[in-house]
């Protein structure tokens, strides 16, 4: 249960607002063409969607960044685009949603990552990706570092999304997090596998039950293995927090030294469970921020998450809608 008062629920808004959150990691394009399929194509046995919709959302690390803001926080986000149309219509989205793009570089020599879904009668039909996860040039990482290192003391908490994109290289990971220590800020990590255990001694390490099975080569079928995991993720990477999230099991938080605890996922109608692991990481980042215990803030991001998932598509958390639904649950 959330161990929050009525009042300090209230002042969440007025805690978010403002917080600066850097967002390092991997930006996508998430474009959708949506339509009906009335008969079969003469060239290919293939259907022929005929479309009467089409637009495109942040993906990737910018719908974390998008996320901070709706929480009520500024996203910095940082990465790349290619010098292509998707990265044009990026930075045409974030200027008009009103999220900077100063920390976006160009990389000539790769595309902007993007997925395309094309969705008949509620179906995806297919999806179209164009992207190259080569690791970054040492140019435009050097970049990436020179700009972080200069905008620290700005900066409330960073996080770091990986996609295993190339972005988030060995040494551009060793370079934040040694910086981050150093100026006493909080970094928390969503990963995925190439990396997983390049990302030592952050303050949240949020990896989900798959990611975690793929880096410890076990099965996670009871709480004991559920257990026996965080522990070893916290003695591996010497994180402050692990924050194992179990899907419709929860969360399970390990923090060294501190029993196990486990924050339950309330039963909601899930309609689709797309950036929902987005979602946890940014509210669990900018309440950190906030100065609101680990418990707590575990808790906000879950239920956050869940929010997210009664919604179709990729959405982001808004904080009044958190603040309401945290506000009902309290009143039972």
């Amino acid at each position: 249960m959330l161990n929050i008062s009525h009042k300090e629920l209230l002042s969440l808004k007025e805690k978010f607002k403002n917080k600066r959150i850097a967002v390092i990691g991997d930006m996508m394009l998430d474009s959708y063409y949506k339509g009906k399929v009335s008969r079969i194509s003469p060239e290919a046995p293939v259907p022929v969607v005929e479309v009467d919709n089409e637009f495109s959302r942040f993906g990737g690390a910018l719908n974390v960044a998008y996320n901070i803001l709706t929480l009520g926080g500024t996203p910095l986000p940082i990465g790349i685009i290619g010098d292509d149309s998707e990265g044009k219509l990026l930075k045409k989205l974030m200027r008009d949603t009103g999220i900077s793009d100063e920390a976006i570089f160009t990389d000539k020599s790769r595309p902007t990552t993007s997925k395309t879904r094309v969705i008949a009668h509620s179906q995806q039909v297919v999806r179209i990706d164009k992207e190259s996860t080569a690791p970054l040039s040492k140019s435009i990482e050097k970049k990436i570092i020179d700009y972080i290192k200069n905008d620290f003391s700005n900066i409330d908490a960073i996080i770091l999304q990986d996609y295993n994109k190339g972005v988030l290289t060995q040494n551009l990971i060793r370079e934040v997090i040694k910086k981050a220590n150093e100026e006493n800020k909080i970094i928390t990590v969503d990963p995925k596998f190439n990396n997983f255990f390049e990302y030592k001694n952050v303050t949240v390490f949020k990896p989900n039950r798959k990611e975690t099975e793929d880096a410890l080569s076990m099965k996670l079928r009871s709480d004991d293995d559920i257990s026996i995991a965080g522990e070893k993720l916290l003695h591996n990477l010497n994180a402050r927090y692990i924050l194992l999230t179990l899907g419709e099991a929860g969360i399970a938080l390990f923090e060294k030294g501190k029993p196990e605890k486990r924050v339950p996922t309330k039963a909601r109608k899930v309609a689709d469970v797309s950036g929902a692991g987005d979602t946890v990481i940014s509210t669990i980042t900018i309440a950190l921020a906030a100065g609101i215990d680990i418990y707590n803030a575990a808790y906000l991001a879950n239920y956050a998450g869940g929010i997210v998932c009664q919604e179709v598509g990729i959405v982001p958390i808004n904080i009044d809608d958190l603040i309401n639904a945290v506000k009902e649950e309290l009143k039972k």
